[in-house]
C-alpha cells in the first residue's frame, strides 16, 4: 500500500461576474496611471511596470469595484479554509490587496507571503507570451539526495508546476507556498490583483 500524505492544496475558480473584471482592469489601469508613488516603487525595486503594493492599502475602501471584489473573495476564501479543514475561531479577513502590471518580459521572483493565511490572484489580462503562477514543492529544500523527477511525471509528483490562468481565474494558495511569475517573453501587460487573507 501506499499512502499520499501532507497534501498541498490550491483552489482555482472563476470569479464568474465579466462587469466587475472589466470594471476592476479600467480601476488598475486608471492606478497604473495616477499612482506616483507605486510607479516610484516599481521603478525602484526593479519591478517592470506598476504595483500599488507599496503605496496603497485602502482599494477596498477607495474604489466601488474592489468593494464588490473583496466581498466576492471572501466566497471564495471562505471554501478554501473549508478544504484545508481550517479549525478556525473566526473567519479569515482580507489583510492587503495590491494590483500588478507586469510589462512583458517582466518577472516576479520566488516569495511566500508570511504572517498571512491564505494569499491569492486574481488574473484580468494574460496577453500572449505571458506567464502563470509558478508553485514550488514546499519540500523541496529537503529533498537532499531525492533524483528529480521524470519530466511526464503526474502534477502532484512535480518539484515544480506552472499553473496558467485564464482572465477571471481565482488562484488560492496557504501563505507559506513559495510561488514566482517567470519571465514571459509577450509584450503585453500581464494584469492581475493579489491579496492575503489572515
Amino acid at each position: 500500500m501506499i499512502r499520499q500524505l501532507f497534501p498541498t492544496l490550491v483552489y482555482e475558480d472563476m470569479l464568474g461576474d465579466e462587469l466587475l473584471l472589466a470594471a476592476l482592469e479600467h480601476s488598475v489601469r486608471t492606478l497604473a496611471t495616477d499612482d506616483t508613488a507605486g510607479r516610484r516603487w516599481a521603478r525602484e525595486h526593479g519591478y517592470r511596470g506598476y504595483t500599488s503594493y507599496a503605496s496603497l492599502n485602502d482599494l477596498p475602501v477607495r474604489d466601488p469595484a474592489f468593494a464588490d471584489l473583496k466581498r466576492n473573495l471572501d466566497r471564495h476564501v471562505a471554501r478554501f479554509a473549508q478544504a484545508c479543514v481550517f479549525d478556525l475561531t473566526r473567519k479569515l479577513r482580507l489583510d492587503s490587496l495590491w494590483v500588478n502590471v507586469l510589462q512583458g518580459g517582466g518577472a516576479h521572483s520566488a516569495h511566500l507571503h508570511p504572517h498571512s493565511v491564505v494569499s491569492g490572484t486574481l488574473y484580468l489580462a494574460l496577453p500572449p507570451g505571458s506567464r502563470g503562477l509558478k508553485l514550488e514543492d514546499p519540500r523541496l529544500a529537503m529533498l537532499m539526495a531525492a533524483p528529480p523527477r521524470q519530466v511526464d511525471a503526474p502534477e502532484a509528483m512535480r518539484t515544480f508546476v506552472e499553473l496558467t490562468p485564464t482572465p477571471g481565474t481565482v488562484l488560492l494558495w496557504e501563505s507559506w507556498l513559495r510561488h514566482e511569475v517567470p519571465a514571459g517573453t509577450g509584450k503585453g501587460e500581464r494584469i492581475s490583483i493579489s491579496f492575503n487573507y489572515r
